[in-house]
């Protein structure tokens, strides 16, 4: 009997729990009707995850600025999509190409921010991207890149836009690669924060626990759960535990039952990435509520 009054409190407080931060997340300023993300801000046109890339998707008209965030050794919160510098777009900090085998070898985890920043980005052509623009740049901080981006809004009278700010972390990677997820969120919790900007912040992964972390102490902070499988949508949602406010699935999982599922579930569907007129002509009349591309010019052809 006092076992199962127990678990009859416990869901209790669990369904108060999020109730409340349901209302929390009703609090803040809506989403948009339909979510343009630029990519690593614009990967197809600037050098990725940089802060041209994101004044580029700014001039363009997204709504949403789209990164990937990384921890250095000496806990600064960077804008990198790799644990490592990656020799297919970034060259030492003397120039040159990173050798083959060095291809791993500078772990941003494993580097103070200093040494990060001196890596160049944008002098080297991106084979997979050949509209991209060379412009010399760096790794930034994500403090530094969100101070550039609200200064820019604000000079050039551009609407706030949304930062859809991804986790970059998997448990094998944990005090290797990155820190251990509440570390990690918490440090990259305190850059928005003080920053100003967590209304108009999502927090993305494909990792679970940062989510997890995000919904159990930032109850305010919306989260999108990215996902690449064959799993079904109630199937990744018991493994997330909770409810997020976005869906983000691979292009390809996107059908119309699981458009569904989600709206049943108040969950928008915001796939990535999609990188076509037609394929994004495609995901609208599927009804997905956002799309998330490596060319956000391609926004204005539909």
């Amino acid at each position: 009997m006092k076992k199962t009054v127990s678990a009859l409190l416990f869901s209790a407080a669990l369904v108060v729990g999020c109730k409340s931060a349901q209302s929390l997340t009703q609090q803040l300023p809506p989403l948009p009707a339909f979510g343009t993300e630029g990519h690593r801000g614009a990967r197809g046109l600037m050098p990725e995850n940089s802060i041209p890339a994101m004044r580029k998707a700014i001039d363009l008209g997204v709504t949403t600025l789209e990164m990937d965030c990384h921890v250095t050794r000496d806990g600064q919160v960077v804008v990198t999509h790799d644990p490592h510098i990656n020799p297919l777009y970034a060259r030492t900090p003397d120039g040159k190409d990173i050798p083959t085998e060095d291809a791993k070898k500078h772990i941003v985890y494993q580097m103070d921010y200093a040494q990060v920043k001196a890596f160049e980005l944008g002098t080297k052509r991106y084979s997979a991207y050949p509209e991209q623009q060379l412009v010399k740049t760096y790794i930034p901080r994500l403090a530094d890149l969100i101070d550039s981006v609200q200064t820019y809004l604000k000079t050039t009278g551009k609407p706030q836009v949304f930062y859809n700010i991804e986790v970059k972390s998997k448990v094998a990677g944990d005090n290797k690669l990155h820190p251990a997820s509440e570390e990690f969120v918490k440090a990259m919790m305190q850059v928005i924060e003080k920053k100003g900007i967590a209304p108009y912040v999502v927090i993305q992964s494909f990792d679970v626990r940062p989510l997890q972390v995000l919904h159990k102490k930032y109850p305010h902070v919306r989260t999108s759960f990215l996902v690449d499988n064959k799993k079904t949508v109630a199937e990744n949602l018991t493994e997330l535990g909770f409810t997020p406010v976005i869906y983000s699935p691979a292009h390809k999982m996107v059908t119309a039952e699981l458009v569904k599922a989600c709206h049943d579930r108040g969950i928008k569907v915001i796939p990535w990435t999609v990188n076509t007129a037609e394929l994004m002509t495609k995901l609208k009349a599927l009804g997905v509520d956002g799309i998330i591309s490596d060319y956000p010019n391609l926004f204005a052809q539909q």
